[in-house]
């Protein structure tokens, strides 16, 4: 772990760590080095790139939890993303995840390999949607959000979705993160699923924030049309 942090260290970004305190509250200046997203990257793929020759035990890596830097928890990420066995990185998120304390981190662990494996998926996001953690959660709506809104797309997953709005407070707290999810996934929603989208929306299901959230986003996304924007804009 010395290693990894003397190497993040030494791709530091003083400017950069200033505007990253500014957009992930959740974590202390402390725990933050400054390492730009691409940057983040390309150390991933070098590091997985070394476990694959034997050079670098990625396992030892996964292990060392919680970590001490936001980065840390970035590169974790990352290195999920590179994993090419669907058991495997399900065996890595699953460890992972408990341990995710801010949005990003979240947004950022994904790996190609899960859209191969949908069916294979969705058992663990029905688990993930309803823990108590509310990251677990946010990432379980991404998951649907990314790849069950096309082909695979069911209502009931509106629903699945719906029924974690949380109550809303105004403060930068769990909640605030979970409700701005679903409502990113409603925005995605109604550009692809429209019809069933718009129905579950006229329900009155969603709090009423998450409901104005999700009406903006729509209106503000280039993949819904003007006309179904007038539709949104008369629900406000």
């Amino acid at each position: 772990m010395n290693e990894i942090q003397n190497r993040l260290f030494s791709l530091k970004d003083e400017q950069y760590a200033k505007l990253q305190v500014t957009l992930i509250p959740h974590v202390s200046s402390h725990h933050i080095i400054g390492v730009r997203t691409p940057a983040l990257k390309q150390l991933a793929k070098e590091l997985h790139k070394k476990a694959v020759q034997g050079e670098f035990d990625e396992g030892s890596f996964f292990s060392q939890l919680p970590h001490e830097y936001f980065e840390e928890k970035q590169l974790h990420a990352f290195l999920i993303g590179e994993q090419k066995d669907f058991s495997v990185c399900m065996h890595e998120i699953e460890r992972f995840l408990p341990f995710i304390d801010n949005w990003a981190t979240c947004d950022q662990l994904c790996s190609n390999i899960l859209k191969k494996h949908s069916g294979e998926l969705l058992p663990y996001i029905e688990r993930w949607i309803v823990s108590p953690h509310a990251y677990t959660v946010r990432f379980a709506i991404k998951m649907l959000m990314n790849y069950f809104l096309d082909k695979d797309f069911s209502e009931s997953y509106l629903q699945m979705v719906g029924s974690v709005c949380r109550p809303h407070v105004q403060n930068a707290d769990d909640n605030y993160y979970v409700n701005m999810m679903v409502s990113w996934y409603f925005a995605t929603a109604l550009a692809k699923q429209w019809d069933a989208s718009l129905a579950y929306l006229k329900k009155g299901s969603l709090n009423d924030w998450c409901r104005k959230k999700t009406i903006q986003k729509a209106c503000e996304s280039f993949r819904v049309s003007d006309e179904h924007k007038t539709v949104l804009r008369q629900l406000v």
